[in-house]
């Protein structure tokens, strides 16, 4: 084999490497409950938890605790998983910009007693360009210098 081939196949495998490395480091899929249970075993892994704000008739939000002018990095909310249950969640990060039209979110974090610190939101919102469609958006917290 030739120099360059080696030189390739090291490479390759060097990619392939840290794919794997980064892939099992990803958290996984799971309602409330587990997340609940996970915590009471130790096991403190990011997970994602999907669900549906809590609203009323109007569609109005409810249980949302937001207030900028005392701390703009605080939000507490209430979200249905999609087995049913209810959860507080707390998001220290500005309130999503369109966390009111959201038809369905994804958080991401781990439970604390009786919350769900949220480390990471990811709204389905629905498109504004097409029908029937939905646009994925990633609220990400703002850095601070």
């Amino acid at each position: 084999m030739k120099k360059t081939h080696i030189i390739g196949l090291i490479v390759i495998a060097i990619a392939v490497a840290i794919l794997v490395s980064t892939g099992t480091e990803a958290s996984t899929y799971v309602d409330f409950s587990v997340a609940e249970n996970m915590a009471k075993t130790g096991d403190n892994d990011q997970v994602h938890v999907v669900g549906k704000l809590k609203k009323d008739a109007a569609g109005n939000i409810q249980d949302l605790v937001y207030n900028p002018t005392l701390d703009a990095n605080h939000l507490e909310f209430m979200l249905i998983d999609n087995n049913g249950r209810e959860q507080k969640v707390i998001y220290n990060a500005p309130k999503p910009q369109d966390m009111g039209r959201a038809e369905q979110m994804v958080i991401i974090g781990n439970m604390d007693g009786n919350v769900f610190k949220c480390e990471k939101i990811l709204l389905k919102c629905p498109s504004k360009y097409q029908d029937g469609k939905v646009e994925f958006k990633e609220a990400k917290p703002e850095k601070q210098s």
